[in-house]
C-alpha cells in the first residue's frame, strides 16, 4: 500500500543510487517519434519533448544534451498525494549545495543529481533517514 504520513516514507526512503549516467534532452515530436531508443522519462512540453535517457544512448544518437546526471530511487512506495517528501530531500540537498530534479512515478520518487555529486547526496538522504530513526 501507498504510504502518505511523512514521517514513515522519511524513515523507510532505502534510497538507492543506480549505476549509469543519464541526461536530459529536448526534441521536436517530429524527431521523437523516430527515436530507436526507449526513454526513461519523457515529457510533452510546449517547446518539445523532454526526455531522460542513458547519456551512452544520447551520444550514440548525436543528442544535445547539457550534464550528466545519476539517478538515485527512493525504494519506499509513495503516494502521490504524499506531502512534503520531495521537499524534505530537495531542502536537505538543497543546503548542501546539490540541485536535484524529481520525478515522480506511480511507485517511487526518483532524483536526478549531478553526476559529481551522486555520493554526496545518496549521503545526505541516508542520514536524513537515519537522523529520524535516533530521534
Amino acid at each position: 500500500m501507498a504510504e502518505k504520513n511523512l514521517a514513515k516514507l522519511l524513515l523507510n526512503m532505502n534510497p538507492e543510487l543506480h549505476a549509469g549516467e543519464y541526461v536530459f534532452c529536448s526534441l521536436p515530436e517530429s524527431k521523437f517519434k523516430l527515436l530507436s531508443i526507449n526513454p526513461v522519462c519523457m515529457f510533452r512540453e510546449v517547446e518539445g519533448i523532454s526526455i531522460i535517457v542513458s547519456q551512452s544512448d544520447a551520444d550514440a544518437l548525436g543528442l544535445t544534451y547539457e550534464g550528466s546526471w545519476s539517478l538515485i530511487t527512493c525504494n519506499v512506495t509513495s503516494d502521490l498525494a504524499s506531502v512534503g517528501f520531495l521537499a524534505r530531500m530537495s531542502t536537505a540537498l538543497a543546503q548542501a549545495g546539490i540541485s536535484a530534479n524529481a520525478v515522480s512515478a506511480y511507485f517511487h520518487d526518483h532524483l536526478f543529481v549531478p553526476k559529481e555529486k551522486a555520493n554526496e547526496a545518496l549521503a545526505i538522504l541516508q542520514k536524513l533517514s537515519f537522523d529520524l530513526r535516533i530521534e
